[in-house]
């Protein structure tokens, strides 16, 4: 009976180390679906982050000037640079996918409400406004 207790211990243990990794899956570095953006997705407590560390263009055509967020609906924003910002956030894990996040497109200024789904090496990002049926769904691959 001894043996079955330790035995049923460590299969609950293999299981809760399983189900934490691929909670931790979507981690790391990401190629957007035009190949121009790096996006490095990271952890904060039990929420998931996404900042842009390259930009294919990071500066403007005098290229000494680095690309700003000059979309932004919010007049104080215009001013930060695009790399190094966060554009994923608030993502929580449920049910396979990442949910009740928010991705901001700097190329529109808009931010819109999102999922984010994992099929191997792809990450399924689908930002919509009210339903996510409505939404647009892009597709990043896992980088370096």
């Amino acid at each position: 009976m001894k043996n079955l207790s330790v035995l049923v211990v460590i299969l609950l243990l293999s299981i809760k180390s399983a189900f934490s990794q691929s909670t931790d899956a979507v981690l790391g570095m990401w190629l957007n679906e035009e190949k121009d953006v790096k996006v490095f997705v990271y952890k904060t407590s039990d929420k998931y982050f996404g900042k842009i560390i390259w930009l294919k263009e990071p500066t403007e055509a005098d290229g000494k000037t680095p690309k700003m967020d000059v979309k932004n609906s919010t007049p104080a924003l215009r001013d930060r640079p695009i790399q190094n910002m966060v554009i994923l956030s608030k993502f929580v894990y449920k049910d396979g996918e990442w949910v009740d996040g928010e991705i901001y497109d700097p190329k529109s200024g808009k931010t819109y409400r999102a999922t984010m789904k994992l099929k191997g090496n792809t990450l399924q990002l689908r930002g919509y406004v009210g339903l996510a049926a409505f939404g647009r769904t892009t597709e990043w691959t896992r980088s370096n």
